[in-house]
């Protein structure tokens, strides 16, 4: 199987442990590792002070090779095994994307917070019964952003932009390119009804994107276009897809994702996030600075004073975490708001639905 850095399937970022409780205060759980991506959210909890107790799936040698990661995770003979054990607060997941919803609601009606992979939800309907779920628990159904969640030149931005360094943003664009390494595909990548289709699947990273640094959680798809330029062979995928939105504050924002990232670049995919302000403008060279230095979290700033070149990588962590951990435990709602989650999703959904199929 192709390195992290070659597969973003696999990308699974670590940091420094910041643990913001004592061991034994929040105990969670992993079920369904469909998505190499569960592996980053455990990072993240683990080093948060999370501890990880039990693991679940049906193939015994996923679950194997995720104990060899985890030696700390139990594997539990069930599902409901997972759900029935009252000291496990939280449940991650990422199982596939189809799958995700049913599970939170299994997860929430059991009285215990939900993590999932994005997308967190394939259809509207499965949105509006997350919804109702959440407000009957009074549990979270958190959603692993992690193109801006786990990445610390996103993190960054965030901060620049919230002390005020490039004025009022006016327009977020994101490309999220991905390699698509389709022989270490499972089936179900292909297959349009399990991942949603791209826009509802890793586009999720990006209009989410434009809804944080935008400072707003309304916004409506102004254009929406899919197609399957390449892989024909596959005619459940689409191998591009771009979107349009609007903000109700007037912001506007430009999304491009594809899975055309060539072979020669040392990454899984060249992320790139543009924010312009009214005073200035960041760029972000997430996972590599091209022909220039292969680490990634590059951060480019210019404003009224000249040209920043801020590399971030080691400096920023991941707050996320530490402070979904907190937000579960008191109540609160710091790491991200669920009308932000749900509402990302929501926007990922109707630009999936309205897409335009351009056909080449």
């Amino acid at each position: 199987m192709p390195g992290a850095s070659q597969d973003g399937m696999n990308y699974a970022p670590s940091g420094r442990p910041k643990p913001v409780c004592s061991p034994g205060d929040f105990v969670f759980a992993a079920v369904g590792l469909d998505h190499g991506h569960i592996g980053g959210m455990c990072n993240g909890l683990t080093e948060a002070g999370g501890e990880l107790r039990w693991v679940y799936d049906p193939d015994p040698a996923k679950v194997a090779d995720f104990c060899r990661r985890y030696p700390g995770a139990e594997p539990a003979p069930s599902e409901a095994a997972v759900l029935g054990d009252d000291r496990v607060q939280l449940v991650a997941s990422a199982a596939i994307p189809a799958d995700r919803a049913p599970l939170g609601l299994r997860v929430l009606a059991h009285g215990k917070h939900y993590f999932t992979d994005k997308p967190p939800m394939t259809t509207l309907d499965q949105l509006k019964q997350a919804r109702a779920a959440v407000a009957e628990a009074g549990r979270k159904y958190a959603v692993y952003y992690s193109e801006r969640l786990h990445v610390e030149s996103a993190v960054f931005a965030g901060q620049l932009i919230g002390d005020g360094a490039i004025g009022r943003v006016v327009q977020v664009m994101g490309t999220g390119p991905h390699r698509m390494n389709a022989p270490s595909r499972p089936g179900w990548f292909f297959d349009h009804d399990a991942y949603g289709g791209i826009l509802c699947d890793i586009g999720s990273h990006q209009l989410e994107q434009v809804l944080y640094y935008g400072g707003c959680d309304e916004g409506t798809i102004m254009s929406s276009r899919v197609a399957n330029y390449a892989h024909k062979e596959h005619p459940g995928i689409e191998d591009f897809g771009d979107v349009t939105v609007g903000l109700a504050n007037g912001v506007t924002g430009y999304c491009r994702v594809d899975w055309f990232t060539p072979a020669g670049l040392g990454t899984w995919g060249d992320g790139r996030t543009f924010i312009l302000g009214t005073e200035g403008y960041i760029e972000l060279r997430k996972y590599i600075d091209v022909a220039r230095d292969p680490a990634g979290d590059h951060v480019y700033l210019v404003d009224s004073a000249g040209e920043h070149h801020i590399p971030v990588a080691g400096n920023v962590g991941y707050p996320f975490f530490g402070e979904l951990i907190l937000d579960c435990l008191e109540g609160t709602e710091h790491a991200m708001t669920q009308e932000h989650a749900f509402a990302a999703a929501e926007l990922c959904l109707r630009a999936q639905r309205q897409a335009v199929r351009v056909e080449g």
